[in-house]
């Protein structure tokens, strides 16, 4: 019976003072590779194969766990080696000389050198995007721009398109003063959720713009969680629940209590309108999670909305709660809160019979021997 092997042991060289999101290299790359399922503890790089980290650089995440599943594989900057996944002691000792000495690298038989300077592109499964993930000498001069790229590196790349284009730059700089302060990612949650709460019960009293306001507070800090978990290599399994579950749970109670806010609009819906109304919102929403669902567990994990181009621009405006949100905010200021409403159980309606034709699609197309794979895989 053959052995499971051990975890890919990760070691960073040398020593460097400079600190991002207040983490030395060393700490943040002991993080990495945790978070990676990879074996933190530096390993004996005189006896065997290890994953070595240049400490003279920051990269993204995705680079270790993509340099780590290549036995034999180097990224180098200017000739530098920056990350390498080595296969024998020989073989890190040479690296290790050259990381400490900065000096540029050959490649022996059977390696691959791969120069960030050409732009590879790799694929980003957690984040659904492919990129040249940032890779950066980390000196002080270089710490605020290490931590712009870090931060939009964090980002995903299909998402909605407040989340994409309104509000980064606020939450970038949220992101910058909770790292500073030591707030941590649960804390932003926490005052999130009870800005959703607020939301909630303006929404219920009919007070539609400060309402949105609370909303739009716990959308920003809804970003800024997730973004300061990522830079700060902190995500929990409790984060996640704490901060996905909310994110689960609140849209359904945000559109019931609207609607039941427009009677103090003297804009009250009669009893049919707020049945059809509420089943085309609230149905629509289980069901569209139910679809998502479904092709994640056929197709390997893989999101419906990374499929093909088109499913990835939809994710833009597809019906979840920012969106819904832009809807709702043009039918107020219009003073018509009640048919922005309406507009809303509409294109929910639409979004869902979507995302049920794709899903159906990529079902035909599997059973004609098709390969189910997303877009960004084949760039």
């Amino acid at each position: 019976m053959t052995e499971p092997s051990a975890p890919v042991s990760v070691r960073t060289i040398g020593d460097n003072p400079t600190t991002l999101w207040g983490l030395t290299t060393a700490e943040r790359v002991r993080r990495i590779a945790r978070a990676a399922g990879l074996a933190a503890d530096g390993g004996d790089a005189d006896q065997g194969p290890v994953l070595l980290a240049n400490a003279g650089f920051a990269f993204d995440p995705a680079w270790l766990r993509h340099a780590a599943a290549r036995p034999g594989f180097i990224l180098t900057y200017g000739g530098v080696p920056v990350l390498a996944r080595t296969r024998n002691g020989e073989e890190s000792a040479r690296i290790e000389t050259a990381m400490r000495t900065e000096a540029a690298i050959e490649p022996t038989a059977g390696m691959e050198l791969l120069a960030y300077e050409d732009g590879p592109t790799i694929e980003n499964k957690q984040l659904r995007k492919r990129e040249t993930p940032f890779l950066m000498p980390l000196r002080p001069e270089t710490v605020r721009a290490l931590e712009r790229a870090s931060y939009f590196g964090a980002y995903k790349g299909v998402t909605d398109l407040l989340t994409k284009y309104l509000w980064p730059e606020w939450a970038l700089v949220l992101t910058r003063i909770c790292a500073r302060l030591g707030i941590t990612p649960n804390m932003v949650t926490a005052v999130g959720a009870v800005l959703c709460v607020v939301a909630t019960v303006l929404f219920a009293q009919g007070q539609y713009w400060a309402g949105m306001a609370a909303g739009l507070g716990f959308m920003v800090l809804d970003t800024v969680d997730g973004k300061l978990a990522r830079c700060t290599i902190t995500s929990s399994w409790w984060g996640n629940i704490f901060d996905h579950g909310l994110d689960l749970v609140h849209p359904p109670f945000w559109w019931w209590f609207w609607a039941t806010g427009l009677a103090h609009w003297g804009l009250a819906y009669d009893d049919r309108t707020f049945a059809w109304v509420m089943v085309a919102i609230l149905g629509g929403y289980v069901v569209q999670r139910i679809i998502e669902g479904a092709f994640m567990r056929l197709y390997g994990g893989m999101h419906i909305h990374v499929w093909r181009r088109f499913d990835s621009r939809f994710r833009l405006v597809t019906a979840r709660r920012n969106p819904n949100m832009v809807i709702l905010f043009v039918a107020t200021a219009l003073a018509r809160p009640d048919l922005g409403l309406i507009a809303v159980a509409w294109w929910t309606a639409i979004s869902c019979a979507v995302h049920a034709v794709r899903l159906a699609q990529a079902m035909r197309l599997a059973a004609r021997g098709g390969r189910i794979t997303s877009w960004l895989a084949e760039e």
